[in-house]
């Protein structure tokens, strides 16, 4: 076993990839391509669940043979965007319709429906989540209200989160998700096993159509030989951000992770305990093992990579995400600019799906790299309001280990240590998402006996420590309260 390696499929929002990993961590090799963004209408985002499948399979081909073989892999890990749904026929195995994907926000009119009806304080209860058109129930009820083809498929239908629609894919017909994924659908009780009846009648979905839950490591299937040249066996399985975590070696209570990637999560563990959140932080489940679950608070930020995405292809305002750290470092401060990325609404602690992005404090003096440098801001400014909502419910932080394609701006990590006032901790290998999977794939096969024992495959940290004054970190948090002020407004 020792001298085989793990395969992680890493199904992100904008591009799925392949990576291979040896035992100790370290990275053999990867595949990527770019997933289409479908914007039907304002708020809408939509992908093709036959592309995530197609290129997954691509870039899987291709590790398969830079590993030589598929005997030469011990197990499979998947990890995913999560909340995204997918709509396919079980006779078939074909979509039925477009994903719905978790940043769409066409549910907003029926969660506050639902909001107003009085259901939002038992749902959350019951699930650590919030009414909002993020999570999948409402995804569903929609798509089944909205679209013929998904009433008429009957017993037809499956429904699923992207690693659910992969495995079934890859098996040739197994339709299971994972409790890291499962919890972030509102239609699992996080406290109990399996879904729950109350959610199912209230969001109107079809429990015939949905995946059995299991644990995120062990023998979940093989994939079917003509695939890969071989059966390989499916072995770990995590939403993106519960992923990065495992990657991030959070496995003790209080140790936390923030991704930034598209959007930004933060997640802190809080072992067995499932707190319920007072400051609209989620509670959700951090990992499932033999059956036991380990649980974390989590802040979501619906924007970050995407915003400087933005600012390169719909504004050109760069070239490159590399170019916006220059443009920082080119000002000694932000000149009163300040840039809330509302693109996709508002999420944690705000959860305000109309809210819209702005930007304020312009003035002749201002030019292109202060709006830059308050797009890069606004990562520490949102990450400071969700560190006093953690706080608020008595998980403070101590140290912040960062991660995502974002983190690997120098500027960037200073910034937030200096505006948290916390050290921040950032791996030289910083794709801990597809690490995490590899991790838990490693369980799963045999190759570890605990995530413990796995954690030796994070390798080598560098730090950031705070070197901020008081009253300039007070200054930036004041112009950033009023920037969003204005916005809520």
């Amino acid at each position: 076993m020792s001298e085989q390696s793990i395969l992680v499929i890493d199904a992100g929002t904008t591009s799925t990839r392949a990576m291979l990993f040896a035992p100790d961590g370290a990275s053999l090799g990867s595949a990527g391509r770019e997933i289409a963004q479908r914007y039907p209408q304002p708020g809408w985002v939509e992908h093709d669940a036959g592309e995530i499948w197609s290129s997954s399979l691509a870039c899987a081909r291709e590790m398969v043979t830079k590993a030589g073989g598929a005997e030469r892999i011990g197990g499979i890990g998947i990890t995913n965007q999560r909340e995204t749904i997918v709509f396919w026929s079980r006779a078939t195995g074909e979509p039925l319709a477009p994903a719905i994907v978790w940043q769409d926000r066409r549910t907003a009119d029926l969660c506050a429906a639902l909001k107003a009806q009085g259901h939002e304080e038992a749902m959350q209860t019951k699930t650590g989540l919030l009414l909002d058109p993020y999570f999948s129930a409402s995804k569903i009820m929609w798509a089944l209200e909205q679209w013929p083809a998904m009433r008429e498929a009957g017993g037809d239908l499956c429904i699923g989160t992207v690693e659910s629609w992969l495995v079934f894919k890859l098996t040739g017909g197994l339709h299971v998700t994972d409790a890291t994924n499962a919890s972030r659908t509102a239609l699992m009780d996080i406290h109990k096993s399996g879904w729950d009846d109350g959610l199912i009648d209230m969001f109107g979905a079809p429990r015939a159509a949905l995946p059995e839950i299991v644990d995120c490591a062990g023998q979940f299937g093989e994939t079917s030989a003509d695939l890969l040249g071989g059966a390989i066996p499916i072995t770990g399985m995590a939403g993106d951000q519960q992923a990065a975590a495992i990657g991030q070696a959070c496995l003790e209570v209080g140790d936390t992770k923030a991704t930034y990637g598209t959007g930004a999560f933060v997640l802190t563990n809080t072992g067995r305990a499932a707190p319920l959140s007072r400051h609209r932080l989620l509670t959700t489940i951090g990992v499932q093992l033999d059956g036991v679950r380990h649980y974390a608070l989590e802040g979501s930020v619906f924007v970050a990579g995407s915003l400087i995405q933005w600012l390169r292809d719909s504004l050109g305002l760069i070239a490159s995400s590399a170019e916006s750290e220059k443009l920082a470092r080119s000002l000694a401060d932000n000149a009163g600019v300040y840039l809330v990325p509302a693109l996709a609404g508002l999420g944690a602690p705000h959860w305000q799906p109309e809210a819209r992005a702005a930007i304020s404090g312009l003035s002749f003096a201002a030019g292109r790299a202060h709006v830059v440098r308050a797009a890069l801001e606004a990562m520490a400014h949102q990450t400071h309001d969700l560190m006093t909502a953690f706080a608020a419910d008595g998980a403070a932080w101590e140290c912040l280990k960062i991660d995502g394609g974002m983190s690997a701006n120098d500027w960037l990590a200073q910034d937030l240590a200096d505006v948290l006032d916390v050290k921040v901790e950032r791996p030289a290998f910083v794709e801990t998402t597809a690490l995490g999977a590899a991790m838990l794939a490693g369980v799963g096969c045999g190759l570890f006996a605990s995530l413990k024992e796995a954690a030796t495959m994070r390798g080598a940290v560098e730090r950031f420590v705070p070197n901020m004054d008081e009253a300039a970190r007070d200054a930036r948090l004041a112009g950033w309260r009023k920037a969003v002020a204005a916005v809520l407004a």
